[in-house]
């Protein structure tokens, strides 16, 4: 890896932490030649501190480490994509990160999807909201819903019409989030069981 110090005031180059799992960034840290060295070294990421003028490796005091997992140039070999896992909080504030936000795993519009259903659920007039009188019915109804969607989905896979594949797919999955909800669980209880699984 080809690493330009020489672009940056005193040899200092930035260094953005990306928790590898979740792939929040964490922090953004300074790294000179020295502290790239025994980053690599011990497998802990290792800064150059302005204030304290030294090699820093983040944890040193309050053992919330960021061990390394992988190091990423870019394309002007002058900025480090670091992905670690971190040991407790990042920040010094003792945030998850130094942009005071939950390290928490995040699936996107699915995430986004999750957090609507919840919101219906808790808030919504059940004669308005599909999702609200869904759950105003109970667990049997929405279980039953979850297996209706699920036939339908296979009844389109052996079928030609992508389209309605697809529909169906949705529906099925809307569903089964709502389902998990009625137990209790997010889609990140279920990921989690994945993870343990993978080989």
């Amino acid at each position: 890896m080809n690493v330009d110090f020489t672009k940056m005031a005193h040899g200092l180059i930035p260094a953005i932490i990306q928790d590898s799992e979740t792939k929040n960034v964490l922090m953004l840290g300074y790294m000179n030649e020295e502290s790239l060295q025994k980053t690599i070294e011990t497998q802990k990421v290792t800064f150059f501190s302005r204030s304290k003028q030294r090699l820093w490796t983040k944890g040193e005091e309050s053992g919330h480490f960021l061990n390394l997992v992988s190091i990423k140039n870019d394309c002007d070999e002058d900025t480090l994509l670091i992905q670690a896992r971190p040991v407790g909080p990042t920040c010094h504030t003792g945030a998850d990160t130094c942009w005071q936000e939950e390290n928490a795993e995040s699936y996107g519009f699915l995430s986004t999807l999750e957090k609507t259903i919840k919101i219906r659920r808790d808030n919504a007039d059940s004669e308005q909201s599909y999702v609200a009188s869904l759950f105003a019915k109970g667990i049997n109804k929405i279980a039953q819903k979850v297996g209706e969607e699920a036939v339908e989905v296979v009844i389109e896979a052996k079928d030609d019409n992508d389209d309605l594949f697809l529909s169906e797919s949705a529906d099925l999955l809307f569903h089964y989030l709502i389902l998990l909800q009625a137990k209790g669980y997010q889609l990140a209880d279920v990921v989690e069981v994945l993870k343990k699984r993978q080989k």
